[in-house]
């Protein structure tokens, strides 16, 4: 007899794909004898390849005709799509099986967004995520995110600290160095810097700035052994990042700092312990649902401007 068969798709980025970790376990688990398959890009295989609730992961490098061809042949009965955009569409009518589609409720996005009228639904974005496979009964089971760190990759520090994530995808939602310093400095703990290599120079400055108290991590681990760290921290400080989401699936409490972006979009730390830290007294703010390279009005008030007492 065939297994029933669900494919998953989500093809970036880091915290969206943890995002969608409770749709994937929820499904596995509520229909044990089922298989759950997840489609991503070649670059997130790291967010998929140890999760024990996916029998089966499908990697999109470049041409999207062959790997839909090797989708076709998987001959599935529900396809998840909790992604959403034009390839995902184009899947979808291909594979030509029941669909069950996000809503990413655009529009109300633009109007937050563009006109400030704030219309967007008091829930968070795995709620959403769920509510896309409820007509097939799957209930929350309210066990949060997921993160699965192999062995390999677990790094043992012996020794307390505070874990700080310094980068971000975009300028708009990271502090200026100079306001980082200025936590780091009123903190009373070590205090990991975790980021990836192109945050290097930035916590070489504060390293310089602030002394003994720092240990740069910028660069020299990779998405696992950063999990690692936050699991083994105190808590996190972080901007709206990936390692946001890590965290909230490892149940460490979690310091959220929003720039330009803001968690009435729904992407805020899930069941888990956590404090946003926001300048709620700008008229321009959210200026994009994701990010800019730099302040559109110039001023960066959002972020130059924050209290960062907590």
């Amino acid at each position: 007899m065939k297994k029933t068969k669900f494919l998953i798709l989500r093809f970036s980025s880091i915290g969206d794909i943890v995002l969608t970790t409770p749709v994937v376990r929820c499904i596995k688990s509520q229909y044990p004898e089922a298989e759950v398959h997840f489609a991503t890009k070649k670059q997130f295989k790291v967010l998929v390849e140890n999760n024990p609730y996916i029998d089966k992961y499908h990697l999109l490098e470049k041409s999207l005709n062959p790997f839909i061809k090797t989708l076709q042949s998987e001959d599935y009965d529900y396809v998840i799509d909790l992604h959403n955009n034009l390839r995902t569409s184009i899947i979808k009518f291909r594979l030509s099986k029941k669909t069950f589609s996000f809503d990413k409720l655009n529009f109300k996005k633009w109007l937050l967004v563009n006109l400030k009228i704030h219309q967007m639904p008091d829930i968070h974005i795995v709620d959403r995520y769920l509510k896309t496979v409820e007509s097939l009964g799957i209930k929350n089971d309210m066990k949060g995110l997921d993160y699965f760190i192999p062995e390999k990759d677990k790094v043992q520090i012996n020794e307390s600290y505070i874990a700080f994530a310094i980068g971000g995808q975009h300028s708009t939602k990271k502090l200026p160095t100079s306001r980082i310093i200025e936590i780091c400095q009123k903190l009373n703990s070590k205090i990991m810097l975790l980021g990836g290599k192109e945050d290097s120079p930035a916590a070489e400055e504060i390293e310089k700035a602030v002394g003994e108290k720092i240990i740069n991590a910028c660069g020299k681990y990779n998405l696992n052994q950063s999990a690692s760290l936050v699991q083994q921290a105190e808590y996190l400080i972080t901007h709206d990042t990936g390692l946001m989401h890590i965290a909230s699936a490892l149940k460490k409490k979690v310091v959220s700092i929003w720039g330009n972006t803001v968690p009435e979009f729904g992407m805020y730390p899930y069941l888990t312990e956590f404090k946003i830290i926001e300048n709620k007294e700008l008229s321009c703010r959210p200026c994009s649902k994701i990010g800019y390279s730099k302040c559109p009005k110039g001023h960066f008030k959002c972020m130059n401007d924050l209290n960062l007492d907590f």
